[in-house]
């Protein structure tokens, strides 16, 4: 396990790569056209998210022996391992529909899990060349085409904003809005709320761009995770609608949670 700095940026350095990689693969795929089909959830999956996850998963296994990795694809299949104290969630090409919509906000997520707290997180947005990387305490962001080298060198660290008084900026879904995030939403009073699809939410967030991305609908572990270490190491926080702490590693339910509230840093 990493214990410095130094060997958390290097872990933090494969991780980036490997989400490069599967950018390229996604983009490949992308450009000879999208056929987009249905799985046995209802959910719409593409050649470029198994292409992805095909080549993630090997990576990662060599990256870090031994440890388990559940991904979202083989979940769909029922290929889930015991996921233990320390274990990897996989996103392979979170915002689908974002993808077949050739918008761009689509994603590759990459989470290492500890004791059922995300502490290492890749959000990759391979179409915008858009790369957030997060470890225990350090956030970072940096502009990487998918054929582009990684190194520290390229990180520039990024930190949540204090939470203003008034005009909160908020972060909501493209396309997964319901309407129980939109009252809470309505319930903060004058807000100035953009849209974005997939985990470019918690970039934002991240960075200073918005001040609280609340979502009520449930979500799978391997949407959020990566987006959770990358919020609370720029200085915010994450939980659950009720307050409680959101935690990560949990067979018993599918994988799901039931919905969230990230917040950027408190009021200075």
């Amino acid at each position: 396990m990493p214990q410095s700095a130094a060997d958390n940026m290097i872990l933090l350095t494969a991780l980036a790569r490997i989400a490069l990689d599967a950018g390229a693969a996604i983009r490949r795929i992308e450009a000879a056209g999208i056929a987009a089909r249905v799985k046995a959830d209802r959910s719409l999956v593409t050649d470029a998210d198994q292409a992805a996850e095909d080549l993630i998963c090997p990576a990662l296994a060599a990256l870090l022996p031994g440890t388990p990795i559940v991904a979202e694809e083989a979940a769909s299949c029922g290929n889930i391992p015991e996921p233990g104290r320390r274990f990897l969630l996989v996103d392979p090409l979170d915002g689908t529909r974002e993808f077949i919509s050739g918008n761009g906000e689509y994603t590759v997520n990459i989470a290492l899990v500890e004791d059922g707290t995300p502490t290492f997180g890749i959000v990759y947005a391979p179409a915008k060349g858009l790369l957030y990387a997060a470890a225990p305490g350090a956030a970072f962001r940096a502009i990487r085409a998918p054929e582009d080298a990684v190194s520290p060198d390229s990180f520039a660290p990024i930190r949540c904003r204090p939470r203003p008084s008034s005009g909160l900026k908020v972060a909501a879904s493209r396309s997964h809005c319901d309407a129980d995030t939109q009252a809470l939403i309505d319930g903060l009073g004058e807000t100035d709320c953009i849209s974005a699809g997939s985990a470019l939410k918690f970039g934002l967030l991240a960075e200073g761009e918005v001040d609280i991305y609340p979502r009520l609908s449930p979500v799978m572990e391997w949407d959020s995770a990566a987006g959770h270490a990358l919020v609370v190491a720029a200085g915010g926080s994450i939980r659950r609608p009720d307050g409680t702490p959101l935690t990560y590693g949990h067979p018993e339910n599918g994988f799901k949670v039931l919905g969230f509230i990230a917040e950027g840093a408190p009021a200075a």
